[in-house]
């Protein structure tokens, strides 16, 4: 997340808040094998992430999904 929040378009914004919400909904769900932490608009992610479901979300963001 390189770009500051004032430089980034509503597309990047809506899919930069899927792979947030999908990295947190993973860790909540397993939360001994996946940590998030935010820090501003910094996230540490350390554990085993289902790139399959992140895929997912990051796609159907950008094609106008929830």
């Amino acid at each position: 997340m390189g770009a500051s929040a004032m430089s980034r378009k509503p597309l990047e914004d809506k899919a930069i808040k899927a792979v947030i919400d999908e990295l947190e909904r993973q860790a909540g769900e397993c939360p001994s094998k996946l940590e998030v932490r935010r820090s501003g608009e910094k996230v540490t992610v350390n554990g085993e992430i289902d790139i399959d479901a992140l895929v997912m979300v990051i796609v159907g963001s950008m094609a106008g999904g929830p």
